[in-house]
């Protein structure tokens, strides 16, 4: 079974994002900020993290890059889910690693969609 981490200051956004998930059946980790985030992707080594931008601690950006510089964590995918939608900000995140970058508000099943392709579920 696949492992994915939400991390999201928004209790709403991680809940929603958790029952979109259960679709695929994948083993769902939460974190509430980028410092817990960061100890949950070092001790669990999930397969996707699904990372905010724009949260406590570390910033989704920040992430990305740890996870890049990271041997053991460097394959991990990682889908940007923010509500910052310039195309500086699409760029940034692209440019630090991530695989995917997904704006606020965001359809649900657009979302699995990223999920199935970056994760190679049928």
């Amino acid at each position: 079974m696949k492992r994915v981490l939400i991390a999201d200051d928004q209790r709403t956004i991680r809940m929603l994002v958790a029952a979109t998930l259960a679709v695929a059946r994948l083993d769902v980790l939460e974190a509430s900020d980028g410092n817990e985030a960061w100890g949950l992707i070092r001790e669990h080594r999930p397969d996707l993290a699904i990372l905010d931008v724009q949260m406590p601690g570390q910033t989704g950006l920040e992430l990305v890059r740890a996870i890049r510089q990271d041997e053991k964590l460097a394959d991990t995918r990682i889908i940007l889910l923010t509500a910052t939608a310039q195309g500086s900000d699409v760029e940034a995140g692209l440019s630090v690693g991530a695989d995917r970058y997904v704006t606020k508000p965001f359809s649900p099943l657009d979302l699995l969609e990223e999920v199935r392709q970056v994760l190679e579920l049928e």
